[in-house]
């Protein structure tokens, strides 16, 4: 419960700026779409390997609160400080600062959530979590918008001040609230992970993660098929808000599933539904056609995010799980730069539909590789 808040308040602090800072880069900073992406770029890779590290550290060390707390206070003092950038190249280092605090957070607390839980609802725990966060983005956009209103549409530095509050908040309830896990470091790898020194059953789930990431692309090309089917550009974030309102209200239900269906089952429905869900935007010619779609694809995310996270603690032993989770979020990372590239080209080169279909195909072909070559060795798997 306590991660959890801490997950959403973090995330009504992110969300209260994140949306608003590329506006702040090219209309305030003066710098140009190509930076924008330079910016998000680097911050997610930094994030990425930083999770790979954080997760082997913190099963060397035997720990994992002081990761976490280390990785959240990093990200709450940094974020705010876009408010006294100059120079778009003071927005580069706070967002690879910010991001770096992320990496260094994730492992550890998924984790800490895998050894404070049953294995019979650890898929719930994790969709709880999942669902806490998924509240905060729909919180932060929503606060923004309110004090913007308040304050004036120029006050933009005024408001990524404010952010700080619940960040501040967050790391209160972490350090106050939430309990350190011991485990066991002795039998913790020494060296840094690698696919040869995992359980089978992990590198293949890993292997074909990848290879679904490669299909799953930025969420930003959504937005632009809506404009382009023809959704107002003031609906937008009502658009965006009502995606992450099916996403908080689905993760805990998906999360559950997976306890009681097992998590293969419930990651390749996911994955079918993200297929469905792409084949749509690819076809879709009206606006009330994204406004469907977009609610059907937020359920790709309850059905999945719980249920992956939950087999991942279930393959590894506990003195591991830091680790394994660094890989899982390393795999993702470094898949989801080249599935935007490719996404980006197919949709220049060809349009909407067939970049659309390659997702969804891709989809496809992994949740069927799932279906045969991970094999369930308990009920929840």
């Amino acid at each position: 419960m306590a991660l959890g808040l801490v997950s959403l308040l973090t995330d009504v602090s992110s969300e209260m700026i994140y949306p608003l800072l590329p506006l702040f880069l090219t209309t305030v900073l003066g710098a140009g779409q190509t930076f924008v992406g330079l910016v998000e770029g680097i911050a997610e890779s930094a994030a990425s390997l930083t999770k790979l590290f954080s997760g082997w550290l913190s099963d060397r060390l035997g720990r994992r609160k002081g990761l976490v707390v280390v990785g959240y206070t990093l990200s709450t003092l940094a974020r705010p400080l876009v408010a006294f950038a100059l120079a778009p190249w003071h927005v580069l280092v706070i967002r690879f600062t910010d991001r770096l605090g992320k990496g260094f957070r994730t492992p550890p607390r998924d984790a800490l959530i895998a050894g404070s839980t049953d294995l019979a609802i650890r898929g719930r725990a994790y969709g709880f979590h999942r669902s806490m966060d998924h509240l905060g983005a729909v919180g932060g956009p929503a606060l923004a918008y309110l004090l913007l209103l308040l304050l004036g549409g120029g006050q933009l530095r005024t408001l990524f001040l404010l952010a700080a509050i619940p960040g501040i908040f967050s790391v209160l309830i972490l350090v106050l609230k939430v309990r350190e896990i011991q485990i066991d470091s002795t039998a913790a790898p020494k060296a840094m992970p690698g696919a040869g020194r995992l359980d089978a059953q992990l590198t293949r789930f890993l292997l074909v993660m990848t290879l679904f990431t490669l299909g799953n692309s930025s969420d930003a090309f959504l937005l632009l098929r809506a404009q382009e089917v023809g959704v107002a550009v003031a609906h937008l974030p009502l658009l965006w808000m009502y995606f992450h309102v099916v996403k908080a209200a689905t993760g805990m239900p998906g999360g559950i599933l997976s306890d009681l269906k097992g998590r293969r089952g419930a990651i390749i429905a996911g994955w079918l539904v993200y297929a469905l869900a792409y084949l749509g935007f690819g076809a879709a010619s009206e606006p009330w056609h994204i406004w469907v779609l977009i609610g059907f694809y937020g359920l790709y995310f309850g059905l999945t995010e719980g249920g992956e996270r939950a087999l991942i603690a279930d393959l590894v032993p506990s003195d591991r799980q830091a680790s394994a989770f660094g890989l899982f979020h390393f795999c993702i990372g470094i898949a989801a730069l080249p599935s935007s590239l490719l996404m980006g080209y197919l949709y220049q080169s060809f349009g909407a539909g067939p970049a659309f279909t390659v997702g969804a195909a891709l989809a496809g072909l992994s949740a069927f590789l799932l279906l045969i070559l991970l094999r369930p060795r308990s009920p929840q798997a």
